[in-house]
């Protein structure tokens, strides 16, 4: 007898698949990125018309066949498509699914991958901090928790921890006052800036989101890691059209 899979996850994406199915890809905790099939969920009745959806977060069972599985029973408790009504942050969530798609991989546990995107959800929603800032903090841990971020706690170059103040994108690093050639005050990393790249590396999820900071650091730490993930991330996302 076949045994049926309990998950919890987050519906990363849905496409209709014949008449009435869906086919969904959902980012779990235990195993990774599964895909699934919603049987009749394009009817109006459905049971699984509304947990099909990207962003639906919950527990979901899911009986395996022979190529993918087919799902059960949804248990929804966040259906964030319905609480970002401003079309940024409806297309910011979307690209944040896309990205875990892009990093997640099948049949490997990913609990922390998940707590990341329902944090970063959470924090879109309640708008307590820059729609830019979530972004880069989530672009960033994304990285983290995938092992591809830049050294930022010493010098590249000496290994000092002290007067950090340039990033150096060839290297994965960041560069001491001491080490680096003479550069003009808008190329130099506030000190702050610096804090907050090594506050993201090693904050827990619960307290990821719970800092802000000013105009000109937010714009030192746009272009940091909006360079780093150029460089690492090799897609094209279709939300970022849209942002």
């Amino acid at each position: 007898m076949v045994e049926k899979v309990e998950v919890t996850g987050i519906v990363l994406s849905s496409m209709p698949i014949g008449e009435y199915d869906k086919r969904v890809v959902i980012l779990t905790k235990e195993f990774g990125k599964m895909s699934a099939f919603a049987r009749g969920a394009r009817k109006p009745n459905s049971p699984y018309l509304a947990g099909s959806q990207p962003m639906a977060f919950g527990k979901f069972s899911l009986y395996p066949g022979r190529n993918a599985y087919s799902i059960n029973n949804i248990q929804i408790s966040d259906y964030f498509s319905n609480d970002l009504t401003d079309p940024d942050k409806m297309y910011m969530g979307m690209y944040f699914l896309e990205l875990a798609d892009y990093f997640a991989k099948e049949g490997l546990e990913a609990g922390e991958m998940l707590n990341l995107i329902y944090m970063a959800m959470k924090t879109l929603v309640k708008s307590e901090i820059p729609l830019t800032l979530i972004r880069r903090v989530y672009e960033f841990k994304m990285l983290v928790i995938n092992g591809e971020y830049p050294d930022v706690f010493a010098c590249g170059k000496c290994g000092s921890k002290e007067n950090l103040d340039y990033f150096d994108l060839a290297h994965d690093c960041l560069v001491c006052e001491n080490c680096h050639e003479t550069l003009p005050e808008d190329k130099k990393l506030k000190t702050s800036t610096v804090y907050a790249l090594q506050y993201i590396v090693t904050s827990s999820m619960n307290k990821l989101f719970a800092f802000n900071v000013k105009e000109d650091i937010l714009k030192q730490l746009d272009d940091v890691i909006g360079a780093y993930v150029e460089k690492r991330v090799d897609k094209h996302f279709n939300s970022l059209e849209f942002l």
